[in-house]
């Protein structure tokens, strides 16, 4: 079977040629042509709008302050201002198995799943700690204390204040899996025992995207570290 592609005034029309002689005629106008060319054009130029749209919420977005101290090329050594985090502890040891779930539950208390049914500010990265259990943190707005924050009708649901670390990161784009999560935690520890940093505790996942932005999406792998 082949097809045979020719135009005919207004019409295209295409025939497939079978391989026991018979041919069956396709065809489609031109008018039909343009319009799915015109809602191609249309749809493309929504999504665009709607990335860069999201994309610049993203970057209004508050982050965990931190300054460089190092930047290795493929990995840097950062210093993180104390902060106050909400978190919330999963028994599962998987990103795919619980980040929907952590990220329903803090998502909730912000939104207003509290005594005050106050609203918070979002933060990014969410943070999460990858071990044998997964603890999921979203990081206080500045200028919030703890005596300030309204009680969580989730009881499993806590604050943590948590002092000035120094850190490693490591940054990814696209997807985040467990498959690119590991991958990229072991090039870390790589990077790590090459220049002879040492590193403490649990490793982290940061995510800084929303689900719905589709591009240009960053993840990080971080671990606290000890300068000699």
């Amino acid at each position: 079977m082949k097809t045979v592609s020719s135009t005919d005034g207004a019409v295209f029309y295409f025939i497939l040629k079978l391989n026991n002689g018979g041919n069956i005629l396709l065809y489609r106008t031109k008018s039909t042509m343009k319009i799915f060319i015109i809602i191609t054009v249309v749809l493309a130029v929504i999504f665009i709008i709607a990335q860069a749209f999201v994309m610049s919420s993203t970057n209004k977005t508050e982050s965990h302050a931190y300054t460089v101290v190092k930047d290795f090329g493929s990995f840097e050594i950062r210093q993180y201002e104390p902060a106050l985090f909400t978190s919330v502890a999963m028994q599962a040891a998987s990103y795919k198995s619980v980040s929907s779930q952590g990220f329903r539950t803090l998502a909730g208390y912000i939104f207003g799943d509290n005594d005050r049914s106050q609203k918070i500010a979002m933060t990014s990265p969410v943070a999460m700690t990858m071990d044998d259990s997964v603890t999921m943190r979203f990081k206080v707005p500045e200028g919030m204390a703890m005596d300030d924050l309204p009680k969580p009708n989730n009881r499993k649901i806590r604050f943590e204040e948590q002092p000035a670390k120094t850190m490693a990161a490591i940054q990814f784009g696209g997807w985040s899996t467990d498959e690119r999560i590991a991958e990229y935690t072991e090039k870390l520890k790589a990077l790590l025992a090459e220049n002879n940093i040492p590193y403490t505790g649990e490793f982290n996942y940061f995510g800084y995207n929303p689900p719905y932005e589709l591009v240009n999406r960053k993840n990080e792998i971080a671990v606290e570290v000890v300068l000699q």
